[in-house]
C-alpha cells in the first residue's frame, strides 16, 4: 500500500517540489506549487546551469522538452470589457480599451519551458523573466534538439532572442513581416497588409488602412424593439 501511495501523481509532484527546494531555494529561486503543477522560476544569469542540472542529475532526469513559449506581461491583469454587472439591455458592455500600463522593464517578457521526466514520470515548468530592452536568453537546442522550432516560434511571435541557436529565423510569419504579433503593443490590424497587384503580377505589401475600433458584443432583445417599423405594425395587427 505504501508503494502505491508513493507512486501517485500527487506524491511524485510533492517529491519533485521538495527536491527543487532542496537544490535551489538557497540560491533564491522560487518554487511554485499550484493546481497540481510545479513551476521553477530561474534567474536569467543562472538559467543555463539550472537546465543542465535538470537534465543530467539522476534525481530530476528531465529527458524531454515538451514545449517552449513566450509571455508578454504588458497590461497584465487589466480588463478591456465590462464583464461584471453588465446591463441586460443596451450596448453598455463595450468599453474603451484602457491605455496599456507600463510593464516592469526588467520583467516584461518570460520564456517558459515545459519538461518531462520519463524516468520519474513527472512534469516541470521552468520560467525565466526577461527585460524589455533585450529579451535574450541562451538556447537549449544542444540539450534538447526538440527546442529548435519552439525557440524559433517564440522569436517570431514575441521577439525573444535565443543566443546560440543554429538557425534563428521566423517560422510562422512571412519573410518581410514587420514586428512580433503576440506582443501586447502590436496593433490587432498590424502594420502592413498584402494583396495581389494585377499590374505588377505579384503580391505586394502596403500600409494597413483599417481603422482601429472597439468592438461591441451584440445584444439580441426579445421585445421586438430591434425589428423594422413595418414589421412592428404587422405584428401588432396580427395580435
Amino acid at each position: 500500500m505504501s508503494n502505491n501511495v508513493a507512486n501517485t501523481p500527487e506524491a511524485r509532484l510533492e517529491s519533485l517540489a521538495s527536491s527543487l527546494k532542496e537544490h535551489f531555494s538557497a540560491e533564491g529561486y522560487e518554487v511554485i506549487e499550484h493546481l497540481s503543477e510545479v513551476t521553477l522560476v530561474v534567474p536569467r544569469d543562472q538559467f543555463r546551469t539550472v537546465m543542465q542540472l535538470l537534465k543530467s542529475t539522476p534525481q530530476f532526469s528531465f529527458e524531454e522538452m515538451i514545449d517552449i513559449c513566450g509571455i508578454d506581461y504588458l497590461s497584465y491583469g487589466q480588463e478591456e470589457w465590462q464583464t461584471k454587472g453588465a446591463p441586460n439591455s443596451g450596448y453598455g458592455r463595450g468599453v474603451e480599451s484602457p491605455a496599456a500600463a507600463d510593464a516592469d522593464a526588467e520583467n516584461r517578457f518570460a520564456s517558459v519551458y515545459h519538461l518531462l521526466s520519463i524516468t520519474n514520470n513527472v512534469r516541470l515548468r521552468v520560467r525565466v523573466m526577461l527585460n524589455t530592452a533585450c529579451p535574450e536568453i541562451d538556447s537549449v537546442n544542444d540539450l534538447w534538439p526538440a527546442s529548435n522550432w519552439f525557440e524559433r516560434e517564440a522569436f517570431d511571435l514575441y521577439g525573444i532572442l535565443y543566443s546560440g541557436h543554429p538557425d534563428l529565423r521566423r517560422i510562422l510569419t512571412d519573410y518581410g513581416f514587420i514586428g512580433h504579433p503576440f506582443r501586447k503593443d502590436f496593433p490587432l490590424e498590424g502594420y502592413v497588409e498584402m494583396r495581389y497587384d494585377e499590374e505588377k503580377k505579384r503580391v505586394i505589401y502596403e500600409p494597413v488602412d483599417i481603422e482601429p475600433r472597439t468592438l461591441v458584443p451584440k445584444v439580441i432583445r426579445n421585445d421586438g424593439s430591434q425589428l423594422p417599423d413595418n414589421q412592428d405594425k404587422q405584428d401588432s395587427a396580427d395580435a
